[in-house]
Parts: structure tokens; sequence; C-alpha cells
């Protein structure tokens, strides 16, 4: 096999372009194979094999610059780059990590688990090159989907502008051109990358205007018959506005083609868009027939049939949400959904099936579905923003500015709210406590479990005093008794779930399943601790805060989540205001960021486990003791 012989790029470029091909064959089976154990994003990746492989091939990687727009398509990156061994720690703890990541190999120099960011990032690193005298190559890959992002448009800008020498590679798998076109381009493709031909043109051009009296008229008018020509033939022409030379399209999977384009990429002067068709999931018929499903898959698979394994048990948080929202929805026409670009993901298929009408998915634009939940609220309806935690981080502004500061009714389901997993650092959802909650307006509940999650909707619906967010894991939920009559929570109150006299602990969401076991270890020794369901971290139980300071219960503030700005901190804040200084120790997520591992791994890692929390509240009696004795 090829591929055994295969350990850094210089091995790959000791083959024949004929032997690409085969090379091509054998990572696909790779893929297939490692995935079909460790899970991953399968389906980009299969569609990037032949591109990743003729960038290695003709450049000169990491003096050259590769960007992968967004970094969960370049695990053929990495097994060309010496890491084909570890990929059976593939998004595991202390393996291999699902992204681009700078720590991992010199070869990754841009990390991105959000998209839309490889052009502004290709921009500095050619100014950079630039101004400090160097000259190699700077490539973006970024696909058409991330293109739909705000900030790529913005870059594309800028980079049109400054006329620096830089390659686009736009990896398009969703466009079809017919044969007689794409004949076409690739002719356009090589004449306007050929210097002959521009020289003779220039040449032309200045003959022209050298023409007494019509010669500059003549020129103008030219120039505006081939500009017309082109806008009739050339779907590219956006990008030729923008600045770039337009190249394609390309077979993306004819390594020949693709090595042709880039050659001719190289040979222009600034910027230059390769335009590539490929196809998502190419090489397994299960992911080419359903490139959604496979795009990111979390478990094994069986490779012949394509089946996914999934868990048995209860039903996921997204699951109960979008069931809910049908439910909600049956009942009230006011009510729309809007996504960027994540309809599955978070569980809106089955709304925009029964309700296409009242369905919006955005694309990649974050900020867009933002203000346009606003407006939508400020018109009568009831828009519910279904959204990830960590791409709600992308709308900061609009959510401040033009939701809450409108009051507008908007409803946030905040997706994959806590640690994420193999998907790691890029995409927890650790961070929307601390960006939310000092936000005037707004109200920010998290559940217990499934059926508080379906009350809590129930509630949202229910309230029309401004904006509201309920954030839920990526987790299955605890198996618990669904009600059919969902009554709506008291906006602002917690719920005791557990009597105790030696010790409190708040939590939210997950973390009252752990308190409530670590006050199950403590039984056994005597001590009874009051478990609260502290649900809603804004408006937050001021009365339950106050009889918790009354009681002189020592309180833990357990929460997935930032420590700094968190539910803890807010209790802390309350009883500043008061002027109460109760016993208050915060256990949550530090001030670092935490990497890929299950999310088991991941609390363990941060102490958010039953037993540490039980070792934290037994250093509650050394407080006490100690307390006594100085009193």
């Amino acid at each position: 096999m090829l591929l055994d012989g295969i350990h850094s790029p210089t091995d790959l470029k000791r083959l024949s372009m004929s032997e690409l091909p085969q090379l091509a064959q054998e990572i696909r089976q790779f893929l297939i194979e490692k995935l079909s154990v460790t899970g991953g994003h399968l389906a980009p990746n299969l569609g990037v094999v032949e591109l990743t492989l003729v960038m290695h091939y003709l450049y000169d990687s990491p003096t050259d610059k590769f960007l992968f727009d967004v970094g969960h398509q370049a695990y053929v990156h990495k097994m060309l780059t010496g890491r084909m061994d570890r990929f059976d720690t593939l998004r595991q703890k202390d393996g291999l990590c699902g992204f681009v990541k700078r720590t991992e190999s010199e070869h990754d120099v841009w990390e991105a688990g959000h998209s839309s960011t490889s052009l502004s990032g290709a921009m500095g690193m050619a100014l950079a090159r630039d101004m400090q005298g160097r000259t190699n190559k700077v490539i973006a890959v970024i696909g058409d989907g991330a293109l739909t992002g705000g900030m790529a448009l913005e870059a594309l800008n800028h980079i049109g502008h400054e006329k620096r020498k830089l390659t686009v590679v736009l990896n398009d798998n969703e466009m079809s051109i017919a044969p007689n076109v794409g004949a076409l381009h690739n002719y356009l493709g090589k004449v306007r990358s050929d210097k002959t031909y521009r020289k003779a043109k220039d040449e032309f051009e200045w003959l022209l205007r050298k023409v007494p009296a019509i010669g500059g008229k003549l020129a103008k008018t030219a120039e505006r018959l081939k500009d017309s020509l082109k806008y009739l033939v050339v779907p590219g022409m956006l990008f030729e506005e923008f600045g770039l030379k337009y190249l394609g399209p390309v077979d993306g999977h004819d390594t020949e083609k693709l090595i042709e384009a880039f050659r001719q990429a190289d040979k222009c002067e600034g910027p230059v868009l390769v335009h590539i068709l490929t196809v998502k999931g190419k090489g397994y018929s299960p992911a080419e027939a359903d490139s959604h499903k496979w795009h990111g898959i979390t478990g094994s698979y069986k490779i012949e049939s394509g089946q996914v394994l999934k868990p048995v048990g209860p039903p996921m948080y997204t699951e109960v949400f979008g069931n809910t929202l049908i439910e909600l929805a049956e009942k009230d026409e006011r009510i729309v959904a809007i996504t960027p670009a994540m309809p599955g993901g978070s569980g809106l298929l089955g709304f925009a099936q029964r309700f296409p009408g009242r369905m919006f998915d955005v694309g990649i634009a974050e900020q867009h579905a933002a203000t346009m939940s606003a407006a939508l609220a400020m018109e009568g309806m009831k828009p519910v923003y279904a959204v990830y935690s960590t791409f709600l981080q992308r709308a900061y502004d609009q959510v401040v500015h033009d939701i809450c500061r409108h009051n507008a009714n908007v409803i946030f389901a905040i997706d994959r709210a806590g640690f994420v997993g193999g998907d790691g650092e890029t995409h927890q959802g650790v961070y929307d406590i601390a960006y939310l909650r000092h936000i005037p307006n707004l109200v920010l509940m998290m559940p217990k479990d499934e059926n508080e999650l379906r009350r809590m909707m129930a509630t949202a619906v229910a309230y029309d005093d401004g904006p509201i967010a309920i954030r839920y894991p990526r987790e299955q939920g605890r198996g618990v008794a669904m009600d059919e009559q969902l009554a709506p929570i008291p906006i602002g109150s917690w719920d005791v779930v557990r009597e105790g006299d030696y010790a409190a602990i708040l939590a939210i969401g997950p973390m009252v399943q752990v308190a409530e076991e670590a006050a199950d270890l403590l039984k056994r020794e005597g001590l009874s601790v009051r478990v609260v369901n502290a649900r809603f971290v804004k408006p937050l139980d001021d009365a339950m805060l106050a009889q918790l300071a009354k009681d002189r219960l020592p309180m833990l503030v357990l929460e997935e989540t930032a420590v700094a700005g968190g539910l803890g901190s807010a209790i802390l804040e309350h009883y500043a205001r008061h002027g109460l200084q109760p016993t208050v120790q915060l256990a949550g997520i530090p001030d670092r960021f935490i990497e890929h591992a299950t999310i088991k791994e991941q609390r363990a890692e941060v102490g958010l486990t039953a037993e540490e929390v039980a070792k934290q509240l037994r250093s509650f009696a050394l407080l006490k003791r100690q307390r006594q004795t100085a009193n």
C-alpha cells in the first residue's frame, strides 16, 4: 500500500502524479475504518481527500500556510503530516484533536472550530509575510456553507482591496454546473491566468487609446462590452468584483485538474479564488446518500450497512426540545423557529416538516438570526432562536443591542450548554451564563431534567415581558416521567429537591443529579445535605437565598459553567448587596480551556463529580469547628 510509506509531506512528493488517485482511495478506506470505531467528521473529510493531497503534493507545509475552514475537515491533512498512527485516539482524552490544533503539529497553523474565519486569518498571514519580506504561499480552504458567514464576506472585501498574493479555495459540495458551462469556465480560467493574453489585452487597449478623438471612448466601450460578456457567461464574477481572480469550477476529485488549477493560480498576481466541486462523503455510499447525517458521527457504525450504533435509554435533551416545540406550536401560531445552519443538530427537522412556513434556517449567520428574531418579536410573533451555546457567542452584540435593549420577546433555546465531549474546547458551552446574565431584561434558566425542560418551554411561550433563555446540555435525559399538561414555572423560583441541615448544594442542570449523588454519599456518614435546584440563574430566588442565610447553612454552588461570572458569582453579588456574609464556596470550571474527552472525563478533570463534591462538603465540618473554637 502506498499509504504505509507516507509519514510526512516529503514522502508524498516522491510519488508520481499517476499514483495519487490510488493513494486517495487508500486514504478513504483508512478513514472509513478508523472512524467506524471513534466517530468523527466523516463526510467532510471524504470530500477533501484529493484537494488535501494536491496541496501537500505541490506546496511546502508548514512554510506555506494552509488554513482550513472549518478545522474538522483536516483529517487528511493530519494523516499526511505524521499523525496517522494516532487516529485510534481521535477525539479522545489526550488523543488526536478532531480539529486543527497548533500545539499538535507545526503544520497546524490556524485553529478554527467556528466557521468563516479562514479568510481573515489568511489576510493577516499574507500581510505579515509581505511585511517581513518572505515569499511563502498562503492558502485558505473555505466551504460554500462557511462563505455565507458575514465575516468571510468582510474578509473578501479587504482581500480584494489589498491585492496581496494569496489563494482562496472554495470547496463547493452543493452546486452543480452543466458540462458546457464547465468547459467554458475551464477555458476562461486558462485565458485569465495566461500572462501572454493579459499582456496582449493591455497592449490592445493602449493602442485603442492612441487613436485620435475616438480612442478613449472606443476603449471604454470595449471595456463595457468585455465586462458585459463576462457577466453573461462567468458565474464567478461575484469574486472578480471583490477583486479576486476566479478560476474554475474544477473537479475536486480529479488530481490532475486540481494540480493544473493551482499552477494557474500561482501564475496570477494578487489574490485568486479556485472554485472546486466536491462530493461530501465521496467514496462511502451511506455518506454520499445522506451527507447531513454523516457530517459528524458521535458514535461507532457498521461499515457494511452504515448503521450508526446509538446509545439506548432516554431521549437526548435536543430531541425533547424539538418534539415539545412542535407540541407548543400546534397551539400557538405565533411560534416560529430560527436556526443558523443547524436544523438537525438543534432538533428542528421535525418542526420544519410539520411547519415549513414557520421554520427559518438562515445559514451560518448568528448575528442576522438574532436581529431577525428581535424584529419578528416586535411584530407580534414568538421567535424561538435555537442555537448552540458556543455559536451564540458570535451574536453577542445583537443580543445586547437588538434584543435585550429593545426588550424583545425572543426565546433563546441554547443547546450544548456545558461540556460537549469530543468536539472539545472550541465547542464547550460554558461561557453563556457569564456573557448573558449581566444583560438587562433577560431571564435565564436551566432544567434539572427533560420534563423540567418541557415546563420551561411552556414558561417561555407564556412569558410576554421580554427575552427569555433556556439552556440545556448535550446528553440524554434522566428518564423521568413526562407531564402531559405543561404547567409554567414561576419566574425566579427555585426548588428544594432534598432537605438537609448540614450544608446546602445550589446546583443547576445536570449538576442537580451530581448534587443528589453527593448527598447520598454523605448521608451514609450521617450528614444531611440540602439540595436546591437553582433553575433560574436570573432572576435569583431572593426569598430562598434569604432563608439559606438565616438557616446559617454553608453553601456550595455547583455549576457546569465558567466560575467567573457564573451562578456562584451571581449569588455572592446578591449577598454583598444585602450586606450578608454566609459561607459560600464555588465549584465549576476554572479559568482555562478544557480539551476534548468524554463529558464524564471532562467533569472529572475539573472536580464536578459526586465524590469530589462530597469531599468539598466534608471540609465544611472542619470550617464549622474552627469557627466554634474562634468564638
